[in-house]
């Protein structure tokens, strides 16, 4: 064989062993690029915020992020959910109830109203509309889109930041303090809603007791909807995002 034929084989050898090692060199590389199949849990918000979209989303202006409030579970409990279903990921945090669903501050959601001057949390699907600096700072006005929740707008229900909302604060006390009826959040996790949540996009809140193993698990509390005041004379009018 000719020096240029041995040098010619010589080539391709080489060139082929570096792409054999090339390509046992990626396959961790792949393995780990891959997405970790989603728990029991996230399936289950997934199929909440698709179903959800579903019935509502011909008036929602953005459909790639829901917010899940889940008032099932205690509030001790990571129970604010960032359903990304884009990037099929869901990232949890902690949000307050209304102390008028909560009367005994035990940390247990008891009640929901959608009455004006009730301070309780309204269940429901809200469309998230525009910024706007008031009581809290910035903060997410809130537009009820069911029956259980209409009236969110002229009650002031917003998402918004508090200091009693914060991991700290459970920490301290093993629940967090409650709001007027609004979603409450710490600080920082309140930024993330800012971003990740205004603009049009769908929250929901329910008691949908979506334990962290995927187990559907019932509040050790009866959980009622207040539809009209006990006394005529027990509401008046209040604002607590404070426009």
């Amino acid at each position: 064989m000719k020096r240029r034929d041995l040098i010619k084989a010589g080539l391709r050898a080489g060139v082929g062993a570096g792409l054999a090692a090339g390509a046992v060199a990626a396959l961790p590389l792949r393995a780990a690029a891959q997405v970790a199949a989603p728990s029991p849990r996230d399936r289950k918000l997934f199929a909440l915020a698709r179903n959800e979209l579903a019935r509502v989303g011909n008036q929602l202006w953005r459909s790639d992020i829901v917010g899940i409030a889940d008032f099932g579970l205690h509030s001790a409990q990571r129970r604010f959910h960032f359903v990304d279903l884009q990037r099929e990921r869901v990232e949890s945090f902690h949000v307050s109830h209304g102390d008028g669903s909560d009367a005994e501050h035990d940390g247990w959601l008891k009640r929901y109203s959608n009455l004006e001057g009730s301070h309780a949390t309204s269940r429901g699907a809200y469309m998230t509309r525009s910024w706007y600096v008031g009581r809290f700072g910035t903060s997410i006005r809130l537009d009820g889109l069911d029956p259980t929740n209409s009236n969110a707008l002229d009650r002031a229900i917003v998402m918004h930041q508090a200091q009693y909302a914060t991991p700290e604060h459970v920490a301290r006390w093993g629940r967090l303090g409650r709001s007027n009826g609004c979603l409450a959040m710490g600080p920082e996790q309140f930024d993330r809603a800012l971003i990740d949540l205004a603009g049009g996009r769908l929250v929901l809140a329910g008691s949908y007791g979506i334990a962290e193993d995927g187990s559907t698990i019932a509040p050790p509390v009866v959980q009622t909807e207040l539809l009209r005041p006990e006394r005529e004379d027990t509401f008046q009018r209040t604002n607590p995002g404070v426009y």
